[in-house]
């Protein structure tokens, strides 16, 4: 995508995205009245900032379009200079030219480092934690009892010893019993699991549960190939014999743990080794034209030194996957994405919901009108990257490149489903001020415009404000948002890091019957 603005007059009021395109967006508050001269119309009512204005007349049933794609449809006549929103439009079917594989092209190769710790195994790690995940709801408020021993902010003592452990961590859920012991839902939640287990950020892990769950641990372990050993331990509190108990031998056992964490260091490693996991939440008009597309072109950069960017939010490519088919290196790549988007509206169906419930209340008031005019948006954070594969929910990423995996759009399950497969950093746009971390991979916040930015300093890492005013480039944030994700990587500590977000935004997908 190009950005076009009405330069005619010069003036900096509106965008234009394509010469396509039947609405402008709006750079700033646009009053009744206003003429546009570049586009040669008049504004007929007040339109706040990122929000659109139509360059014409559009009759009811037609297609409003933004980046030269289709957005949605006029529920009503719409006159040039109107307002353009939820009021005046409306979702309907159309025809997607899924066009497997033609805009495939060679990746380029280039060379970028980090410094990162280099595991016994190879893996490569972007943070070192001890991690305590539990099999079971009932078996959280342990969990979090031990973390809580170790927390620097409540006990700067338990961990001064050991200044190269980044902390330990309670990943804890809602889920684990009452449901099939051999449906989706519990292989979905085991899955997740695993994942985390075997996570290189974690130097070692507990896994706490109750003892009399239908996940059980024993089953945990063995679905997901995984055997205990000094660095994985597990134990029931109906096994040692009462809460206060297993808390004292969790404690014990993380103390135990320290000495060999804390005796690592970070060395120069090949960018091949960083998994990004792409995300955007709190999303407004600007979000596709400022920080998705810069984003995007940091992908590239990534792509181009060998290492993996994940993108995800199955509902919020809804509309915009074509982009994505058309990029697959394969038709078999091609077709295991709309395979996801086929089982998207096959559940939405059967769960009486529809896959329009999205854009939040938040995103329409930034600006954004349908999920196609979101999605649209959003997947401009895959950059121009071939698709070299396609995974379901929590899977292990094996692939080097540009991924899809399969999740809801909701960002925490979003980027649990990504760490679960690997990544080992989360990129996150935000229009709206989204205030998220996600351990025990470190989360870069993008701010898509200035005054959110400004407003929420001490949670934005990146300003991708100024493409929209000019003051800056896509190619300029790209190269930046390259940078910062090697400086974070190497161990700088990201916003959400410093304030202390991650262990309540572990919420692994709950999906199917809880009896």
């Amino acid at each position: 995508m190009q950005l076009i603005a009405s330069t005619r007059s010069g003036d900096p009021a509106v965008i234009r995205l394509n010469p396509l395109d039947n609405v402008l967006i709006a750079r700033q508050a646009l009053v009744e009245g206003q003429h546009l001269d570049a586009e040669a119309i008049t504004v007929r009512q007040a339109v706040p900032s990122g929000h659109k204005v139509a360059t014409e007349r559009v009759e009811q049933g037609q297609p409003l379009r933004r980046y030269g794609q289709i957005i949605g449809f006029a529920s009503q006549v719409i006159e040039a200079g109107e307002h353009v929103h939820v009021h005046n439009v409306e979702m309907g079917d159309f025809a997607r030219d899924y066009a497997f594989g033609v805009d495939a092209r060679p990746t380029p190769a280039s060379e970028a480092q980090f410094q990162g710790i280099v595991r016994a195994d190879g893996r490569v790690a972007t943070r070192n934690y001890i991690g305590i995940l539990t099999s079971v709801n009932c078996s959280a408020t342990v969990a979090r009892a031990v973390a809580d021993h170790f927390r620097r902010d409540i006990h700067p003592e338990a961990l001064a010893a050991y200044p190269n452990i980044d902390g330990v961590v309670a990943l804890t859920h809602g889920a684990g019993c009452a449901v099939d012991p051999g449906g989706e839902a519990l292989g979905l939640l085991r899955r997740t699991l695993g994942g985390y287990a075997i996570h290189p950020n974690f130097a070692a892990v507990l896994i706490i549960g109750l003892g009399c769950e239908t996940n059980q641990i024993e089953s945990l372990l063995q679905t997901q190939q995984l055997q205990t050993s000094d660095q994985l331990r597990a134990f029931t509190i109906q096994g040692i014999g009462g809460t206060s108990k297993t808390i004292a031998a969790g404690i014990e056992q993380v103390k135990a743990l320290l000495a060999e964490a804390n005796r690592v260091k970070r060395e120069p490693v090949s960018a091949r080794h960083l998994v990004v996991g792409l995300q955007c939440g709190g999303s407004d008009g600007y979000s596709g034209i400022t920080a998705n597309p810069a984003l995007g072109n940091a992908v590239d950069r990534l792509v181009a030194a060998g290492g993996t960017a994940i993108l995800s939010e199955t509902p919020e490519i809804y509309g915009a996957e074509h982009l994505l088919t058309r990029r697959a290196v394969s038709r078999e790549v091609g077709e295991k994405l709309i395979a996801r988007i086929h089982w998207w509206e096959d559940y939405c169906q059967r769960m009486n919901a529809a896959l329009n419930n999205n854009p939040s209340a938040g995103n329409k008031a930034g600006g954004l009108t349908t999920i196609l005019e979101k999605s649209l948006g959003a997947v401009a954070k895959a950059g121009s990257s071939n698709l070299v594969d396609v995974y379901q929910y929590a899977e292990a990423v094996r692939a080097k490149g540009l991924v899809f995996m399969d999740t809801p759009g909701y960002d925490p399950v979003s980027a649990t489903g990504q760490v679960a497969g690997g990544a080992n950093l989360i990129a996150f746009t935000t229009g709206r001020g989204s205030a998220y971390g996600c351990a025990p991979a470190p989360s870069i916040k993008l701010a898509t415009n200035n005054r959110v930015f400004e407003h929420q300093l001490e949670d934005m890492d990146v300003n991708c404000g100024g493409i929209a005013d000019g003051s800056t480039s896509i190619e300029e944030r790209g190269a930046y948002i390259f940078e910062q994700m090697l400086r974070i990587a190497s161990g700088e500590r990201s916003k959400s890091e410093q304030h202390g977000y991650g262990q309540n935004e572990f919420v692994p997908w709950q999906i199917g019957a809880v009896t």
